[in-house]
Parts: C-alpha cells; sequence; structure tokens
C-alpha cells in the first residue's frame, strides 16, 4: 500500500490535479499486485506462521528450567503421639529444577517435517503468485482491448462522418441522392453505441484491474502499451516446452508425499528410547521446634533456639541431579496401525499424483493448441485487416468519383471495423492463451517484475 500511495503522490505533483492518476505499465502493475493484494500478504503470512512452528520445535530441546515458592503456617501440627507434635509452625520453600533432553528422535523428525510444511507453504505461495500474475494479465489485456476497440470505433466514426459531409455537400448541391445522405446517417448512428459500449467496457476492466491491485476504486488509471507490442515480443520468443517439473500442482503433491513420508518415520520414532538430564535444587525453612520441655527434662536442660543464640529458622538446600531414559515396550499395536495407515495414504498419493501429472500433460498440450490456434487466427486476421483497407480505399475512392453506391461504401466500411475489431481480439486471445501456457508450465514471470 505505500507503493501505491507514493506513485499517486507522485502522479498528483506531476499532473497537478484534484484527482489522482496513476500510470501503470504491466511490469508495475505486476509489482503492486505481487506487494499488495490480499491474497499474497495472507500467503507470506502463512509462510511465517510455519517458521514460528519450527522454532516452538526447536524449543523443546532447549533446557527447560523452573523456580517455585511456597510459604506454609501449621494451624495445627502433626503429632506423632498425643501430646508430641513435631514440625514447625512456619515453613518457607523455595525450589529451582532444569531438565535438558539428551536423546529425543521424534523431535528431530519433527523438525524436519516442518521444514518440509514451510516448503509446502511456500510453494502455496508461489501457486497464488502464478495465478494473480496471469489473472493482473488477463486484465491488463482486457484493458489493452477494450481501448483498441474504442480506437477503431472511434476511427470508424471519423471517417463515416467524413462521408457524411460529403455526401450532404453533394446533395446539397443536387449530386447525390437523399437515399445516399439518409444511408450515410444512419451508417454513423449506428456506430455511435458501439463505441459507448466500448467506453463502458473500459471502466469495467479497469475496475477490475483495481481490484487485483488493491488500488481504490476513486483512483483513476491508464495503462501503457498496446497489444501488438506485447504480441511481437512473444512471437520473438516463442519456445514451446512440455516440462512439467514446474507445474504447482504436482510439486505440492510432491510436498505432501514428503510430509506423509516424515510422518511415517515420525511414528517409528516414537519406538525409540529417550534420554533426559534434570537436576533440581531446593531452599528449605523451617521454624525450630523447642524440645527443652519433652520427657520430663531428660534432654539434658536444652535450652531454646532464642537462648542458645541459634537462628529461629532451620534452613536446608538439598540438591541432586541424574538421567531419565523412557523405553516403550508395547502400546497395543497401535503404532503399528499408525504406520499402515500412513502407508496406505501414500499408495492413494501415488495414485493421485501419476492422474494429476497425465492431467496436467493434457493441460499443457492443450494451452499449447489453444495458443497455436490463436497464433494462425491472429496472422489470418492481421491478413484480412490490410485486405479489409485496400478494400476501403478503393471503393472510397470510387464513391467519390461517382463509379461507386453508398451501399458498397457502407459495406467496406463495416467489413474494415469488424476485421480490425476480430484482429484486436485474436490478439488479446493469443496473450491470453500464452499466459494460461505459462500458468500451466508453472512459469515464474513475475520474478523481474517483483523484483525492480
Amino acid at each position: 500500500m505505500k507503493k501505491i500511495l507514493m506513485t499517486i503522490c507522485m502522479a498528483l505533483a506531476s499532473l497537478c490535479v484534484a484527482e489522482a492518476q496513476v500510470q501503470l505499465s504491466l511490469d508495475k502493475a505486476i509489482e503492486i499486485a505481487l506487494s499488495d493484494n490480499p491474497t499474497i500478504q495472507v500467503a507470506d503470512l502463512e509462510i511465517e506462521r510455519y517458521d514460528y512452528v519450527y522454532k516452538q520445535t526447536v524449543a523443546t530441546l532447549y533446557p527447560q528450567v523452573d523456580a517455585s515458592g511456597q510459604y506454609a503456617l501449621a494451624l495445627r501440627r502433626q503429632e506423632m503421639t498425643e501430646g508430641f507434635s513435631f514440625g514447625g509452625k512456619n515453613t518457607v520453600t523455595v525450589s529451582g529444577s532444569i531438565s535438558l533432553p539428551l536423546f529425543v528422535p521424534s523431535v528431530y523428525r519433527q523438525m524436519k517435517m516442518n521444514r518440509t510444511q514451510m516448503a509446502t507453504a511456500v510453494e502455496s505461495a508461489r501457486a497464488n503468485r502464478i495465478d494473480l500474475v496471469a489473472a493482473v494479465r488477463a486484465a491488463y489485456y482486457n484493458v489493452l482491448l477494450a481501448e483498441q476497440s474504442l480506437e477503431v470505433l472511434q476511427e470508424a466514426i471519423a471517417t463515416t462522418q467524413r462521408v457524411v459531409d460529403n455526401t450532404k455537400a453533394l446533395y446539397d448541391n443536387g449530386l447525390a441522392a437523399e437515399y445516399d445522405y439518409l444511408t450515410a446517417q444512419v451508417q454513423l448512428s449506428n456506430l455511435r453505441p458501439q463505441a459507448l459500449q466500448a467506453q463502458n467496457a473500459i471502466e469495467i476492466t479497469k475496475l477490475q484491474l483495481k481490484m487485483y491491485l488493491s488500488i481504490p476504486e476513486e483512483v483513476d488509471i491508464t495503462v501503457t502499451g498496446n497489444l501488438d507490442d506485447f504480441r511481437t515480443q512473444i512471437l520473438l520468443a516463442e519456445d514451446y516446452s512440455m516440462d512439467i517439473s514446474e507445474n504447482t500442482t504436482l510439486r505440492t503433491l510432491d510436498l505432501q508425499r514428503e510430509l506423509l513420508e516424515h510422518q511415517e518415520k515420525l511414528i517409528q520414532t516414537t519406538r525409540m528410547p529417550t534420554v533426559a538430564a534434570f537436576g533440581s535444587i531446593s531452599y528449605l525453612g523451617q521454624e525450630r521446634v523447642d524440645l527443652s520441655g519433652l520427657m520430663g527434662g531428660a534432654m539434658g536442660g536444652a535450652t531454646s533456639a532464642a537462648q542458645s543464640g541459634q537462628s529461629k529458622m532451620w534452613w536446608q538446600y538439598p540438591i541432586s541431579v541424574g538421567a531419565q531414559i523412557s523405553i516403550p515396550i508395547f502400546s497395543g499395536f497401535k503404532k503399528t496401525n499408525q504406520l499402515r495407515e500412513v502407508r496406505n495414504q501414500i499408495a492413494q498419493l501415488d495414485l493421485q499424483r501419476e492422474y494429476a501429472a497425465e492431467g496436467v500433460r493434457l493441460q499443457i498440450q492443450q494451452a499449447v493448441n489453444t495458443l497455436l490456434t490463436a497464433r494462425e487466427t491472429m496472422l489470418a486476421n492481421e491478413l484480412t485487416v490490410e485486405q479489409a483497407q485496400k478494400a476501403y480505399d478503393i471503393t472510397y475512392t470510387r464513391y467519390n468519383a461517382g463509379a461507386g453506391t453508398i451501399i458498397e461504401l457502407n459495406s467496406a466500411q463495416l467489413s474494415l471495423t469488424q476485421a480490425q475489431l476480430s484482429y484486436s481480439q485474436s490478439i488479446y486471445d493469443y496473450l491470453s492463451a500464452h499466459a494460461q501456457y505459462e500458468k500451466a508450465l508453472g512459469v515464474e514471470n513475475f520474478c523481474d517484475a517483483a523484483s525492480k
């Protein structure tokens, strides 16, 4: 969003107008989409989430340190026999413990599994980027198609307007029939609604493009380039491949299989022993008990703690360290059936992957066929435009010389306009087919744009 605001500010400064206007090239549009589109942001956050998951797993290998404190007031002390109680009235306990995993196979396997989960999230983000780039390209080409169609219709209107003016002059001078003049006006009237539809199409296609780029609707955008430029770039770089190794669907299935393999090994690690070291220390303080009156003074005239100069509390701090080993022995065949379940899932995934690979090959082949068909249609329409232009020029010259009729001229004008519109549509179809072909391959054609 910061990039968009910066672009808008620069546009405002350069145009000195109240309404913001952003000029976009295709590369700039892709860059903004990859930066600000919510689906991309969500995918990036998902990658970040799995990074936290991995760090949580690693944290289980760190030393675990705990501390606690306790104070107890004995409202009634425990008695060994009637009249003979023990233990101080006030007791203070402070303790601390530390544990350190030394050998935990399941954690090591879980760390590898987390890395594969991270790779899956990265591949998912890559797939989202490829889909978004294809959508942005199609929307951008749609805007260019609508604008180019409007230009064709506006040129047809201007040409027809000249015919109307010339026919009116001839009619006023008695050199043309009223029928010719009325026919020319009808031809002009038929073109204007088409131009209005093309204008509306420009607004709709721009709204779609702004949606992909997360640009507010009130911001006006203009696109640069034209369909012929993009057509030339693709024609010069034509190289059709059937390599399916970068296809996002297949790569995702491969990562899912890898996750299942990690899960299988993770279950196996639960059969292995785990070893951990531990240590603890306590600081215990208990109020001293005056035993001088016990057993009729038989303690040899022992005095109280206060009289003997001793502390009122008796402190001690036991310390212990050790190691613990845990060995799984029998779990009721639970782990065996868990392994069988995972292996069953792997077998299913292998079948799905094989079937998906065939589908991807078919998809790419269809994309190539569509691309080649669109290419030939485009080249044929290009020749048709040249022929229609020559036919119109000849008819227009004949009409001005009085050798042709207005019907011939209108027919030639209509054929030229339709040929030009069909040519623009065929270029769009060719560019869209090429974008779908790259999407099927999994081509990351957004890397250069995103790095600018």
